[in-house]
């Protein structure tokens, strides 16, 4: 279980995760269905050499599936297989047919397939490294997501902090649900900019906020700090709870409460964002 962050705004929720996360980690990982569920990954992904096999092997499967966020396709066993047996190389292949970038996210990280279609037994699941980056995933999955449940824009954030040094395209960032709305927040666009053609989407996003800035941590916390003031304006979180506070005020340095006047901000530091 997490810290509760009922009530709080998004960036006093944010404040409060960062400064606990190693020791809410620590504890996530001890728990016992999360501690089996990653050492039944280890023990048997190694001997998985097929989507085949992957998928009649309901535990390692499952695992795999939650640590690409993939939770609610779990069941679709027959269609997950179709696609890890997908050739990356060919258009018209059930992978590359799909919006949702996750699918492609897993097909890659697995590596079943190779370009041309041929099907291989990965090397790398006897990797400890490569294990390592699977179990690590699963579990920032499972944090964020137990987050995301108390406070979506919170979750949201959290999403775009482990995504952000891979955007490399506004087609890579239109593929994913969540990140086309912290974009269309953060710089202030409609959500029925979605309807349009997908090229036209993208060449108004690139005209608004060029890419290339989110090399600058200034313009990443910049967009952060406006999505988490326009998501709260619109849903004001309700009274924080005195739990959430006394652990502030228990942690390092000392939690002071404040009202934010929103006309007042000032966003000097992404003035560049919006011109």
């Amino acid at each position: 279980m997490v810290i509760s962050v009922s009530g709080l705004t998004s960036q006093a929720a944010l404040n409060l995760i960062d400064r606990t996360r190693d020791t809410q980690m620590t504890t996530l990982r001890s728990e016992a269905q999360h501690n089996r569920a990653a050492s039944v990954f280890r023990e048997r992904i190694a001997s998985i050499s097929s989507p085949e096999e992957l998928v009649k092997d309901f535990e390692v499967y499952s695992f795999v599936m939650n640590a690409f966020d993939l939770e609610d396709q779990i069941f679709g066993r027959g269609m997950m297989r179709k696609i890890l047996e997908s050739d990356p190389s060919d258009d018209s292949a059930l992978v590359n047919r799909l919006s949702d970038a996750r699918f492609s996210e897993i097909h890659d990280a697995l590596g079943f397939t190779l370009p041309g279609g041929g099907q291989v037994a990965p090397s790398r699941f006897g990797s400890t490294e490569w294990q390592d980056e699977i179990v690590d995933r699963y579990f920032n999955v499972q944090f964020q997501n137990q987050y995301n449940d108390q406070n979506e824009t919170v979750g949201t954030v959290m999403e775009f902090r482990d995504k952000v040094d891979g955007f490399s395209s506004w087609y890579n960032i239109l593929a994913d649900r969540t990140m086309t709305e912290f974009f269309q927040t953060a710089l202030g666009m409609p959500s029925q900019l979605s309807s349009l053609d997908i090229d036209k989407q993208a060449e108004m996003l690139e005209k608004r906020f060029s890419l290339e800035k989110l090399q600058d941590p200034r313009e990443v916390e910049g967009l952060i700090s406006r999505y988490m003031i326009i998501r709260d304006v619109n849903n004001p979180p309700a009274q924080a709870t005195s739990a959430a506070i006394q652990i502030l005020n228990n942690s390092s340095g000392q939690f002071v409460p404040f009202t934010l006047d929103i006309d007042a901000v000032n966003f000097s530091g992404s003035a560049t964002l919006f011109r």
